[in-house]
């Protein structure tokens, strides 16, 4: 999936790296990087998007909380799972202040954390903070903004961010018209097909350079689908 949620792993155990990288790696919902040490992390975060980063605590050059308060200092906001053997409340909430998103006590079991990643993933996805990658376009859905690469703003409506967002999700793979209909109006809804292709159409006056020659809100057979 090409819009797959990338996901840093940042242990020195390298046992445990290895095995969840493996483990997350059966999902193609995810792509996954990996560092041993906070300065890795700092620096991975620094040179390209992460959507969410898995810490340990106890890492060999620095305490992964200060890493994290530095990373968010840098200006990183996706969502950070911590890792500890420490299951402590004070533990939990210095590495919450510190600014981590959720705890995950070792040893776990993961499906726990699966579930963890999951839910900060749809959280982070909602919030102001949340940015993708659209052809030449960065866009925050939170904001319901597109943004050109010489920094012009799009205003998109609640319908257009929310077709957006879930084609986006969907990688290369088409989307079905019944599917996002029911997506975005809702499974009752008794919008019809009509009504997905006029938002469409609208979608693509403000985002295609020929919106009758579209190029990355393209039509496939039975549905759409976004290309890079």
């Amino acid at each position: 999936m090409s819009n797959a949620s990338r996901l840093l792993v940042v242990d020195d155990d390298q046992d445990l790296r290895d095995t969840l990288v493996e483990q997350l790696a059966f999902y193609d919902e995810f792509e996954i990087e990996t560092a041993k040490n906070a300065l890795e992390a700092i620096e991975a975060v620094k040179r390209g998007r992460i959507d969410l980063a898995i810490m340990d605590v106890g890492l060999p050059d620095m305490d992964g909380r200060e890493a994290v308060k530095i990373m968010r200092r840098d200006g990183f906001r996706s969502p950070i799972i911590m890792l500890t053997a420490q299951g402590s409340d004070t533990d939990t909430v210095m590495g919450l202040e510190a600014g981590a998103n959720d705890y995950v006590v070792k040893p776990f079991k993961f499906a726990v954390l699966l579930a963890r990643i999951r839910s900060q993933l749809r959280q982070y996805e909602a919030s102001e903070d949340a940015v993708f990658q659209i052809g030449p376009y960065t866009f925050r859905p939170g904001s319901k903004l597109l943004t050109t690469e010489k920094g012009s703003k799009l205003k998109l409506t609640e319908k257009e961010t929310a077709i957006l967002r879930y084609l986006y999700r969907a990688g290369r793979e088409v989307v079905g018209r019944e599917t996002l209909l029911a997506e975005v109006w809702g499974y009752n809804s008794n919008v019809t097909t009509h009504t997905l292709e006029t938002h469409i159409y609208r979608l693509r006056q403000k985002i295609e350079p020929d919106p009758s020659n579209a190029r990355i809100l393209v039509t496939e057979a039975g549905g759409y689908k976004l290309l890079p």
